[in-house]
């Protein structure tokens, strides 16, 4: 299991092992140099689960025990271990968490490609926090509607208070959990400063680039997302910088999962990712209670009515929107630019239709690039996602707070 440090990897594994197996054996990698070296002699399968029985006091048994190997990317002969494991002891079941920034420089050793399910995790995305805040009867009538129904419009008001804490919380598990246990949002901002240190140690502790690089491009994102032209720009980091001087470290950062590499596409040829062109693109975070901590974005932002921070405002909104596109599609969507101003937010791809995706932050929301994409490209379907909900022919209005859903309003063959 991996993801970006946090995310709740350890939490889901004991809670998988102690929901389905007799007993969990929980060994963490993180400065216990014992457990490492039972890896260092040999990868003798027999004689690891020997030596980890005793050093865990725990009794390892086929079928029976969880074995969990915590921040496994600090070891990497551990991580060679679990292509012997799959092949000289399937009996025994082994699952591990580490996170993508570790795993992804785990070296010298080879990674057991074939030898092991990969299963990555994300920060909580807007229905698993409405779960989390006990909504489950709500979640469960959204899950069955198309996200244009009028019958949510009772409970509009309280999914769009919902939306406005998630924008301030976002979807850190300890974040969300300090926000529902004590209603503290200077403990939240605490939390999360703290993650994003934690991740800044990590750019030192695993980082193969210039830290001073990787600093420079981390903090710039909330800043040039909320620029009017959004598109990424290497000079807008450092003065003179180009792609050449600071591209190893911008794909370093989206390799680890803390940076998601939205790049312009053409509607006309499918696959997109095929015609996708890599040198225009716009950065967004993971997260969007890291966006707005880094953003300087004060709680309650999304009620303030002035023009103090409009920019960032709406930059946090595509950011949550986008987040809440890849939990629902596992995969980043791109966006359209005509050869003119006009600009679409988002252009998803299912089957073969190229849903043209616009993101606003208010209601009565209008779209002149959205209404130019349909008529260029003869869209099916096209959305805005805003604070209003309507059911078009074409142009289909899903709220914001309803954007995991958004798939189900794109028509397929013989239903919709």
């Amino acid at each position: 299991m991996e993801g970006v440090r946090q995310c709740g990897k350890t939490f889901l594994l004991k809670e998988f092992g102690s929901e389905n197996y007799e007993n969990v054996v929980y060994l963490n990698f993180e400065g216990n140099d014992e457990l490492a070296m039972i890896f260092e002699p040999n990868l003798d399968t027999g004689r690891i689960l020997s030596q980890l029985a005793i050093l865990s006091r725990e009794k390892i048994e086929p079928g029976k025990t969880l074995v969990i190997l915590d921040d496994i990317q600090f070891c990497n002969r551990a991580l060679t271990s679990l292509k012997y494991f799959c092949e000289n002891a399937p009996e025994y079941h082994v699952a591990c968490a580490g996170s993508l920034l570790g795993v992804l420089m785990s070296k010298p050793y080879s990674f057991p490609v074939g030898k092991v399910d990969r299963v990555r995790i994300w920060p909580m995305n807007f229905k698993e926090f409405l779960l989390a805040n006990g909504e489950a009867d709500l979640v469960k009538e959204m899950d069955g509607r198309y996200p244009t129904d009028a019958f949510i419009l009772p409970f509009a008001s309280r999914l769009e208070f919902y939306l406005s804490v998630f924008l301030t919380t976002g979807g850190m598990p300890a974040a969300v959990e300090s926000w529902i246990n004590n209603r503290d949002i200077k403990e939240v901002d605490g939390i999360i400063d703290n993650i994003i240190k934690d991740h800044e140690k990590d750019f030192a502790k695993h980082a193969t680039e210039s830290l001073q690089k990787l600093t420079l491009i981390w903090n710039s994102v909330p800043v040039q997302l909320a620029k009017e032209n959004k598109k990424f720009m290497f000079d807008h980091v450092k003065t003179g910088a180009r792609a050449r001087d600071l591209g190893d470290a911008l794909e370093w950062l989206i390799d680890a999962g803390l940076l998601y590499k939205v790049k312009q596409a053409d509607p006309s040829r499918l696959p997109l990712p095929m015609f996708s062109d890599s040198t225009h693109f716009k950065l967004y975070m993971a997260d969007v209670g890291i966006f707005r901590r880094m953003s300087g974005l004060r709680s309650g932002f999304e009620f303030d009515l002035s023009k103090e921070h409009e920019h960032f405002k709406g930059a946090i909104i595509e950011n949550y929107v986008l987040n809440e596109l890849i939990s629902a599609n596992r995969e980043v969507p791109f966006y359209w630019r005509s050869k003119g101003t006009a600009e679409v937010d988002f252009i998803v791809q299912y089957g073969n239709r190229v849903v043209p995706i616009e993101v606003k932050s208010g209601r009565k929301a209008v779209s002149k690039s959205l209404n130019g994409f349909v008529k260029e490209f003869n869209s099916e379907t096209a959305v805005i996602s805003s604070l209003e909900l309507g059911d078009g022919d074409v142009i289909k209005r899903v709220p914001l707070y309803w954007v995991w859903r958004l798939r189900s309003v794109v028509p397929v063959t013989g239903r919709r």
